[in-house]
């Protein structure tokens, strides 16, 4: 089943040349099925960018999704058009009246910076509030889970002393749990973070469920009891280039970055990378969507409710 998206928005065209099904809203108008209402709040500055690629793990699922992009804020933005922000992104305001099967709340590159100096901060700890009462499953990533583990857990922030970055081998841990089911014993994914994310931290002082670990780069996938809250610490949804993009950008600054782990062929930077970490990340998205979404949400969205949800 495809996603539905604006028919303008230019994910399209990428994602129509990879062969993936996208169906414009004219079309998704004609049919009488209800589809899931997932919501993503996009903090990445280069928003056409991420929310390409958020949107091809989304459309890796036999159910129709409809797509609704939100801001965080009116502030102008040096990386996206104006008019693109204008023609497919929403206000919170225009949205907090309704509900939604999901939410996905996106990374952002303030790995360095205080939460309480983070100038969206109240704003984002409204929308992350609001999703309590208002989103089936809430997905939470990279940067966004530390904010995440903040609000539900008092979690102080703890960053680690350089920067995590590169492609990591993970263990599944519960490998009967829905989020995992078809996972490899081992698989990989890309990480690109000064979050810190222990299994003893979080072991100690939530009740998460800790579903995937790294031997080098912690926690990479938790869910509460009720699947209602999943946080993916890692960035599922790279590119094959976003690791060196981001390499070559903080090089650039004059950074001194280290090179990204089991990334480049050769460990040289040079070599063109390749993505290994795909398949796991579409099996991943796809899991959410249906275990943690689909066969938790109500029928009728303006039914919601959290006594709708109980721990297992």
């Amino acid at each position: 089943m495809p996603i539905k998206i604006p028919d303008q928005l230019p994910a399209s065209d990428v994602l129509r040349s990879e062969n993936i099904f996208v169906m414009p809203e004219s079309r998704a108008a004609t049919q009488e099925i209800r589809p899931l209402k997932v919501l993503i709040l996009n903090l990445m500055p280069k928003k056409i960018e991420t929310e390409t690629q958020f949107l091809r793990l989304l459309s890796n699922s036999p159910l129709q999704v409809d797509i609704e992009l939100l801001k965080i804020d009116d502030r102008p933005s040096k990386t996206t058009p104006s008019e693109h922000l204008n023609n497919f992104y929403r206000q919170f305001d225009t949205v907090k009246n309704r509900n939604f099967d999901g939410l996905i709340i996106t990374g952002a590159p303030l790995g360095l910076v205080q939460f309480e100096d983070v100038i969206y901060w109240e704003h984002l700890e409204t929308i992350m509030q609001w999703a309590k009462q208002h989103v089936t499953s809430t997905l939470y990533v990279c940067w966004a889970a530390q904010a995440g583990l903040k609000l539900l857990y008092n979690l102080p922030k703890r960053t680690r002393k350089e920067k995590l970055s590169g492609v990591y081998h993970h263990h599944s841990h519960q490998p009967f749990h829905p989020l995992l089911r078809g996972f490899d014993d081992t698989f990989l994914a890309p990480h690109s973070r000064y979050a810190d994310f222990s299994l003893e931290y979080l072991e100690n002082n939530t009740d998460l469920d800790i579903l995937a670990t790294s031997d080098l780069a912690g926690v990479y996938l938790a869910a509460t009891k009720d699947k209602r809250n999943i946080f993916v610490t890692g960035h599922p949804e790279y590119d094959a280039n976003t690791l060196h993009n981001e390499y070559i950008r903080d090089f650039s600054e004059g950074m001194e970055p280290p090179i990204p782990v089991n990334y480049y062929p050769n460990n040289n930077p040079d070599n063109t990378p390749y993505a290994s970490w795909r398949s796991h990340g579409h099996l991943l998205f796809s899991n959410w969507l249906n275990y943690c979404v689909y066969q938790q949400t109500p029928y009728d969205l303006e039914h919601f409710s959290e006594e709708n949800f109980t721990k297992d």
